[in-house]
C-alpha cells in the first residue's frame, strides 16, 4: 500500500483526502516511480473543481521527480535507481506509473526540487515561446502573472530570445519579483491601468503577443493590448473560464487567437526531448532560474491548493512525498 491524495467527487479543497491505496503495477511499457517531489499546478485545481473532467476516484498531480523503482520488460533506456523527472498523471502519491517517452534522466547536479519545479511550467513556457508564438528579438510581449510559476519562466525565456517584456502583476512585492525575473516594464494592475500603460510603453502600437494564463478577468484587456496582427495566447483559467467570444472583436487588428495546452505539443518522445533537454540545460546553467515559493508535506495538499488559488504566491509550489 501507499499514501496518495485522492478525491471521489469534485468541489473545493474539502474533497481532497489522504488515503492508503494499492501501489500500481507497471506494464511492460511503463516505469514505476518512487516519487520524491510532486509539483502543484492550476490544472490540479481544474481537475479537483470539475472544470476539467477526470474519471473518479482520481489522484491529482501531473509532474514529479524521483527514482525508478521498477522497469517494464520492453523498456531499454531506463534502469532501477535512475534519478528522473517526468510528466504524467497521479503524481500526488508515493508511487506513480510513468511513460518513458515523457521521462528524462537527471544528472548529478540536478535536484529533485528544481527539476519538478520547472518541468510542467517550464515546458509550457518553452512550447508557448518556441511553437505557439515563436518569440524573436525585437518583439514586445506582455506576460500576465509575471511573478507566478509559469509567468516567471515565460518572462525569462522571452528575455533569452531577445524580446522586450512587459509584466503584469498585483502588488509591490510582485513588481520587484517580476523585475528580478527580467521584465523590462512591470504594471501593477491594482495601481495602474494596463491598457494605458501598454500604449504608453509601445508608443500606441500595442504588443506583438500576450501570454495570458489568467483567463476570465484578463482576456478582453489582453485583446485590446495587441497591435495589428498581434497574437493572444490564452493558455490558462486561473480566474475562471473565459466567457463566450464575439469573434468580430478580433477583426479590427486581425488578431490571432490560440487556446494552447502543453499536451497539444507533446505527441512523441521526440517532442518531449525537443523541449525538455534545452529547458533543463538552461536551468543547470542558471540561464533560467527556478523560484520555489514553498514545499509542503503531502498531508498539507489542501493548503497548497488554497495558497495557489489565492493569487498570493510567487513562484512554484511543491509537495514533498
Amino acid at each position: 500500500m501507499m499514501r496518495a491524495i485522492q478525491f471521489v467527487k469534485t468541489g473545493g479543497v474539502e474533497v481532497l483526502a489522504l488515503k492508503e491505496v494499492k501501489i500500481p503495477k507497471p506494464s511492460e511499457k511503463q516505469l514505476l516511480i518512487k516519487n520524491k517531489i510532486s509539483g502543484i499546478n492550476f490544472i490540479d485545481t481544474y481537475h479537483r473543481s470539475g472544470l476539467y473532467k477526470v474519471n473518479l476516484p482520481y489522484i491529482p498531480g501531473r509532474e514529479g521527480s524521483g527514482v525508478v523503482e521498477k522497469v517494464g520488460t520492453e523498456i531499454k533506456d531506463f534502469k532501477v535507481g535512475d534519478r528522473i523527472s517526468y510528466l504524467g498523471e497521479n503524481t500526488n502519491a508515493e508511487f506513480t506509473l510513468a511513460n518513458p517517452d515523457y521521462t528524462i534522466k537527471l544528472n548529478k547536479n540536478e535536484t529533485f526540487e528544481n527539476s519538478a519545479a520547472v518541468l510542467l511550467q517550464g515546458l509550457t513556457a518553452m512550447a508557448l515561446t518556441k511553437l505557439a508564438y515563436p518569440v524573436k528579438a525585437g518583439d514586445i510581449v506582455l506576460v500576465h502573472a509575471s511573478a507566478g510559476g509559469t509567468g516567471s519562466l515565460i518572462v525569462q525565456v522571452c528575455k533569452a530570445l531577445g524580446a522586450t517584456v512587459i509584466g503584469v502583476t498585483s502588488s509591490v512585492d510582485k513588481v520587484k519579483t517580476s523585475k528580478i525575473n527580467g521584465c523590462d516594464h512591470v504594471i501593477n494592475y491594482n495601481q495602474e491601468d494596463i491598457l494605458t500603460k501598454v500604449r504608453e510603453i509601445t508608443n500606441g502600437k500595442g504588443v506583438h503577443c500576450v501570454f495570458d494564463g489568467v483567463g476570465k478577468t484578463t482576456f478582453d484587456i489582453s485583446r485590446q493590448c495587441l497591435r495589428r496582427l498581434g497574437t493572444l495566447l490564452s493558455f490558462g483559467n486561473a480566474s475562471g473560464k473565459v466567457d463566450d467570444i464575439d469573434i468580430m472583436k478580433l477583426v479590427p487588428n486581425a488578431i490571432r487567437l490560440m487556446r494552447p495546452t502543453l499536451y497539444q505539443f507533446l505527441n512523441s518522445k521526440e517532442d518531449f526531448q525537443y523541449l525538455a533537454k534545452p529547458l533543463l540545460n538552461m536551468v543547470e546553467k542558471q540561464q533560467v532560474k527556478v523560484n520555489i515559493h514553498k514545499i509542503y508535506p503531502l498531508e498539507d495538499i489542501k493548503q497548497a491548493h488554497l495558497d495557489l488559488e489565492s493569487g498570493n504566491t510567487q513562484g512554484k509550489l511543491l509537495i514533498k512525498i
